[in-house]
């Protein structure tokens, strides 16, 4: 069986010691965080970068400020509709799906995510848009990301489904200690 992919986006704003808490994620088991603050500016960003250690970058995900992969030697891009065009220099490109008809060319990407799979933790009122049943067929094979109303608990139920891992938003930033000890 492939590995199941643990990744965390931030939240949209700056938080204090971010740079820590992003380590502490990627020292703890988590694959990938995806740095999501659309209202950030390009200075935001390189400063919370420059924070994070060298040995971590690799797995860093951008949102938007693509120029900064190749300047920090990040792990790659996520497309969304703020930004829909990755660089011609980015290696690694996955890419937020909200219907089943986006994952036709998902295999373009290393993966997609595909949401909400489930309420919302951190968007109040946005709800679940798939019935994991009739998802399972259409996602197995794919690399397809479970995103929305997503923790830990609900791993082996998303596997079952044919989901190549998970994305996080919600449940990590309030306690980052209880979460990091959920995943095991």
């Amino acid at each position: 069986m492939n590995k199941f992919l643990k990744i965390v986006i931030t939240e949209p704003e700056m938080i204090p010691d971010e740079a820590a808490k992003i380590e502490r994620l990627l020292e703890g088991g988590i694959d990938f965080v995806h740095i999501r603050k659309p209202g950030a500016s390009l200075r935001d960003i390189k400063n919370l970068i420059e924070d994070i250690p060298y040995v971590f970058r690799k797995r860093l995900k951008l949102h938007g400020h693509f120029e900064l992969i190749n300047e920090f030697n990040l792990g790659g891009v996520h497309l969304n509709s703020r930004c829909p065009v990755a660089p011609p220099t980015a290696h690694s490109i996955s890419r937020s799906c909200h219907t089943l008809d986006e994952l036709e060319d998902c295999n373009k990407f290393e993966y997609v995510t595909l949401s909400p799979i489930f309420d919302s933790i951190s968007k109040p009122g946005y709800q679940s848009a798939f019935d994991l049943e009739k998802i399972k067929g259409k996602i197995e094979g794919k690399s397809v990301i479970a995103l929305g109303g997503v923790d830990p608990s609900k791993f082996s139920i998303l596997r079952a489904s044919g989901f190549a891992g998970a994305a996080m938003l919600g449940c990590v930033w309030k306690d980052i200690d209880s979460f990091l000890s959920s995943l095991n």
